[in-house]
């Protein structure tokens, strides 16, 4: 019995010692290293962004649409026919709390009536100001931890008629783990939103 509590003290010791890890989205670039917080209040974009990175789909991809005040967009570039036969459609999952601020994450999505988001593409807010004009009506599921320096250079390399750099910049997608403290160090509070 003595033995018994001992193992269960030492057990009980070592979890509360482990500190809890979180999973985060990063993104390398030839400009360096992005980390994007993913936020629980939108399940279903989460999921699907930490499926899409640990499968590496957009390691082919770059960032294929900046545009300097509004946005860096990455991975599955706009098409004619839009995202109409994409197996990465999902439902959106608004919050009146999640803006489109400096350094939002989101989805992409073309016209479609209900809104329905393309998991396999996703953007930055790169203006300063916000875009609130896009609130609703395109889903954030994130927030940029780190590297909003890069952005802000990304955002102004030469493009062509649609906005796609000269020069590709391509993407390394993972999902990598951080403690708390290690996210707290890079000035990000977890547990709030970002002041809108």
């Amino acid at each position: 019995m003595k033995n018994l509590f001992l193992l269960l003290l030492i057990i009980g010791f070592y979890s509360c010692s482990v500190p809890e890890k979180f999973e985060v989205g990063q993104i390398i670039t030839p400009q360096g290293e992005i980390l994007v917080w993913l936020y629980d209040d939108t399940p279903k974009h989460k999921a699907a962004f930490l499926e899409l990175a640990k499968e590496g789909y957009w390691d082919d991809y770059t960032f294929n649409r900046v545009i300097d005040n509004f946005v860096a967009q990455g991975g599955c570039p706009d098409t004619q026919e839009g995202f109409a036969y994409s197996v990465h459609l999902l439902e959106p999952e608004f919050n009146e709390n999640i803006k489109h601020v400096y350094g939002a994450f989101g989805a992409g999505r073309d016209n479609n009536p209900g809104k329905l988001s393309a998991a396999c593409q996703f953007y930055i807010v790169q203006n300063p100001k916000g875009l609130s004009r896009l609130d609703g009506n395109y889903m954030i599921y994130g927030h940029v931890m780190k590297g909003m320096d890069l952005i802000d250079q990304i955002v102004k390399v030469e493009t062509d008629s649609t906005d796609q750099p000269l020069t590709p910049i391509t993407l390394d997608v993972n999902v990598i783990e951080m403690t708390a403290a290690e996210i707290e160090d890079l000035g990000f509070d977890r547990n709030s939103y970002p002041d809108y």
